[in-house]
């Protein structure tokens, strides 16, 4: 029991000795650091896009962006059917987006600006 409370103390005394000679070393110098990053420039807000009245005799296309097929597609499906379900007058397109989830695809977006009302994306899992 001894030697188990002298090891204790002498613990202590080590802890206490480290505090001391970081605190030192603390006061005594000061380093500056850079972030690699930068420092990026303010992003513009986006407004977004007006809630429709109502999606009755509109088409909402059901986008899938391709990472983690198929279940992106499967989840789109599954949403098409509900529409055809519940609300009916409720068009449903689905597409894939070419290219990778990070890619652009102006094709589709066009296409939905002109045939469209409305899009659900869907990043699948």
């Amino acid at each position: 029991m001894k030697n188990r409370a002298s090891w204790q103390i002498v613990g202590i005394l080590f802890l206490m000795s480290q505090c001391m000679s970081a605190n030192a070393v603390a006061q005594e110098s000061k380093i500056s650091v850079l972030n690699p990053l930068g420092q990026p420039g303010p992003m513009p807000l986006i407004p977004m896009a007006p809630r429709l009245d109502t999606l009755d005799g509109k088409t909402v296309y059901l986008v899938d962006v391709g990472w983690g097929k198929p279940s992106g597609v499967m989840l789109l499906e599954q949403i098409s059917e509900w529409f055809a379900k519940n609300m009916p007058k409720v068009k449903t397109v689905i597409k894939e987006k070419a290219g990778g989830y990070t890619e652009d695809d102006p094709a589709l977006w066009t296409e939905v600006k002109q045939k469209g009302n409305a899009m659900i994306m869907a990043i699948g899992h």
